[in-house]
This record gives C-alpha cells, structure tokens and sequence, in this order.
C-alpha cells in the first residue's frame, strides 16, 4: 500500500505523540515549498528525550514501509531532522525551537489536524 504524503506526515506525529513529544503541528507546505509537502515539528524536553523520539519516529515508520531519506543534526544540538522526502520531520529542543521559529517560515501554511490529542 502506498501511503500518501499526508498520512506519512500523520504518521510521523503519531510515532512522537506516542513518545510524549510536546506542540506537535504539520503543516501542508506543498503550496510553499519546493522541498517537501509536509513538515512536522515537535518538541522533546531533553537531549536523551530528542533521540527517543525520533529513534521511535524511524522505527514506526520503517514498520510501515518508509524510508528516511537522511537524517541530520543530533539529539545533543537541540535539532534534529528525520526527511522523509515527502515528509520533513523537525524535532527540536524547546531552546532552538524557540530560538528558530521555524513555523513563521509556514504562517501562510495550511496547519493540518491531527486525529490525536497530542500534548
């Protein structure tokens, strides 16, 4: 079964929200970016929580049959980035993910739902 860009980016917020990542938000940027169509940013609340999460994001989603195209940055920096290609996973500290803003980058992006409650 081939999974859309959406439910992978759906997918993704899963996998954290199952590890208590905070502010989980996807955003539909495929109207505004060239480089994927959807990010995912999440916060963890410590370098170890960091590698947690997205540790758990690559299992589930190689459990599902999605392959992270590259993943950079480290738990320890406060940012790391999981591509999915069809889906960018940034998972930050709450330091650098205030410090970088990057959601100002999507303000004109539609913000999906999630079918979760998250945190």
């Amino acid at each position: 079964m081939t999974m859309s860009s959406e439910q992978i980016a759906l997918e993704i917020a899963k996998a954290l929200d199952a590890k208590q990542a905070d502010d989980i938000k996807v955003f539909d940027v495929g109207e505004v970016s060239g480089v994927t169509d959807f990010y995912v940013v999440a916060t963890g609340t410590s370098a170890p929580h960091l590698k947690a999460l997205v540790s758990e994001t690559q299992r589930h989603m190689k459990s599902l049959d999605v392959a992270s195209y590259r993943t950079s940055g480290a738990s320890d920096s406060g940012w790391v980035v999981v591509d999915y290609i069809h889906a960018v996973a940034h998972v930050f500290s709450p330091e650098a993910r205030a410090y970088y803003n990057i959601e100002r980058l999507w303000a004109t992006a539609r913000e999906v739902q999630l079918p979760h409650p998250g945190r």
